[in-house]
């Protein structure tokens, strides 16, 4: 089965932390994709935790820059991981098409979060100087003096905060 989606420039942020992580996430969702039934449960788990750290490192970036702790865009790190966990439960009962299918709905999501929601924190990030690995802010008074509520762009709308409840459902049935 093909990787469901290979890196691309398109999702390319500038930010190379934050580039280099997600060609990380989409090699190890490739490789959960890609195994076979004796594999498949522990390469997941390889790209839980995984998510687990990246989006760790987000949610510290938002916090440091602005947002407020419940924004949309932690959120939906919250409930995307709380999904995988799951998924990683039913697999364990011998439901592996059901962790198969949730790679590949992974793949779809991921490609839209990272031109959504990441797309507007790494151009929040660089307009306020902020640099990811030393956790240095050059700019902040770039910063917004009120707390940043939404995800910081303009992908806060039902379409993005549907695709995590979406999941949930699928996972649910």
């Amino acid at each position: 089965m093909p990787t469901p989606m290979p890196w691309s420039p398109t999702l390319a942020l500038d930010m190379p932390l934050m580039d280099d992580t997600h060609e990380e996430f989409i090699a190890l969702l490739g490789d959960a994709v890609q195994a076979p039934d004796d594999t498949l449960l522990s390469c997941w788990a390889l790209l839980i935790d995984h998510t687990q750290d990246h989006f760790d490192r987000e949610d510290q970036w938002m916090l440091d820059t602005g947002f407020a702790a419940g924004n949309c865009h932690a959120t939906q790190h919250s409930v995307i991981l709380q999904v995988m966990r799951e998924g990683g439960k039913r697999g364990l009962l011998g439901e592996l098409d059901l962790v198969r299918q949730m790679a590949h709905e992974l793949g779809l999501w991921f490609a839209n979060h990272v031109q959504s929601m990441d797309a507007a924190l790494a151009l929040h990030l660089r307009s306020a100087g902020f640099d990811p690995v030393t956790g240095m802010m050059h700019n902040p008074l770039a910063l917004p003096e009120a707390e940043i509520q939404g995800c910081g762009g303009g992908s806060c709308g039902s379409a993005t905060q549907d695709a995590p409840q979406a999941a949930a459902q699928a996972i649910a049935a």
